[in-house]
This record gives C-alpha cells, structure tokens and sequence, in this order.
C-alpha cells in the first residue's frame, strides 16, 4: 500500500503552514513538486525553504513531475479544464508509479488550501478508485482569501451577511444574488472594472504574504484603474501574477 497526502500550505509566507501539515510532511519519505516553466521557479523553491527550515533534520527526497497547461482561449471552458485535469491525473500517476516504493508516504505541497479552486482532490480521488494500493489524507491550509482578509484587516463577511467566493469568468456574468460580499479568485481579464459606478469597495491583494506582496483597497470607483496597472505591472515583471480580491457592497465595508 502506497499513501499520499495533499498538504496545504499556505498562500506565501513559511509561517503561514500549520502543525498539522508540518507533521504531515515529516512521514513523507518523497514529495512530488510540479515544475511549472521558469517564471514559477519560485513557487517551488518556497516549498523547498518550508522543508528546510520545519522538517527538523527530517529530508525527504523530491520528484518532479511536469505541469501541463491548460488552454486558455479555449471556447469551451469546462471541457479544456476536464483535459488539464485528464493530464494531470497522467503526471500524478507516473509519480506514483515511478517514484514511490510500496509502503512509502509521498506529499503534494498544495498552496493555499487543497479544497478551494484546486482539482489535487478530484484528481488523486479518481486514481485510488481505480486502483487498490492507494491511501490519501487532505491536510487543510491557510487560503489566499483568508491572507488577503488579515492583511487588510477586514472580516470576509458583513455581520449576519452571505459571502460568495467565484471566479472572474463567473462574476463577469453578474453580481451574485442575495449577498452584499464577493471573494473573487482567477481573475485574468481585470472583471472588477466592469463594476466601477456600482457603489463597491474592494481589497486587492497580489502574491500575499510573500516578498513581493501588493495590497491596494478604496472605493472600487476610485482604485480600479490603480490595481489594473499595477497588476499589469507585476504580471511583466514576474512573469506570472497571483492575486485575489474582496468587493463589499458601499455601507458595509467594515461591518
């Protein structure tokens, strides 16, 4: 029996993983990293300095594994998603197969939280239902979302209030009903400045908690083209861009 534990870490900062995962990842005899292109090299090397500095002597040995792309025009949104996931599950197996023993525990070091706009679940769910030596556990992390909130200092939710958490595509299509506070994650065409004239305050953020962390926060009206730039910015300067934000009906910006 083979066992493989997807690890969430965190959003960025080392401090950010918890006790639970950092015993997790002290079973782990190999961690699977997922190399992807240059302009990432960074995401990687975090994980590598978790395990430097927490693991307590304990070194696990690394296999990597190449992270295909996904499509990004592609027409049908769902479909290119379900062949990324298709060629993922490819490169999670080859992995498992080719660099774990029997009886060995590996580890996926997730961002964030494996459970919110990730498929690592999804996609090791499918391969130990098909085959008989496989064992998982999901250990949670801190999200994106929860480091963008304590960065500026706000709560997600307004008192007594729903909040949404989407996606850019999906908030392009309108303001969800029946809540006054959106969490918005995989936001590449900037959709916050289709809102401006709504009456919204936001909270950006961009590689939160790590050395290159961007906060901006106002009146949506008065900020957007701000965090457009900026983000354009950074996008060309690190060659890829994270980043999340809060919209929060006006009035009820600190309740």
């Amino acid at each position: 029996m083979k066992e493989l534990l997807l690890v969430g870490i965190g959003a960025g900062d080392p401090d950010y993983i918890t006790m639970q995962a950092l015993k997790a990842l002290r079973r782990a005899d190999v961690i699977f990293l997922l190399d992807k292109g240059p302009a990432k090299h960074k995401l990687n090397a975090l994980r590598r300095e978790i395990c430097a500095r927490f693991l307590d002597g304990h070194t696990p040995r690394f296999a990597e594994g190449v992270q295909p792309e996904r499509e990004r025009e592609a027409a049908d949104y769902r479909a290119s998603v379900d062949e990324l996931n298709r060629d993922k599950q490819a490169v999670f197996e080859q992995l498992i197969d080719e660099q774990m023993a029997d009886g060995e525990v590996a580890a996926f070091m997730v961002w964030g939280d494996p459970s919110l706009y990730d498929s690592s679940i999804r996609i090791v769910e499918a391969i130990a239902a098909a085959r008989g030596d496989l064992h998982y556990e999901v250990i949670p992390g801190i999200t994106s979302l929860q480091a963008l909130t304590a960065r500026h200092r706000v709560p997600l939710n307004s008192i007594g209030r729903a909040v949404e958490i989407t996606t850019g595509r999906l908030l392009a299509e309108g303001w969800p009903q029946g809540v006054d506070s959106v969490a918005v994650m995989l936001d590449a065409k900037d959709t916050y400045l289709r809102l401006v004239g709504q009456g919204l305050h936001v909270y950006w953020g961009a590689y939160v908690g790590t050395a290159d962390e961007i906060l901006i926060a106002g009146a949506l009206d008065e900020v957007a083209e701000r965090i457009a730039e900026t983000r354009a910015q950074a996008r060309e300067r690190n060659g890829w861009i994270m980043d999340s934000y809060l919209l929060r009906k006006s009035g009820t910006a600190r309740d």
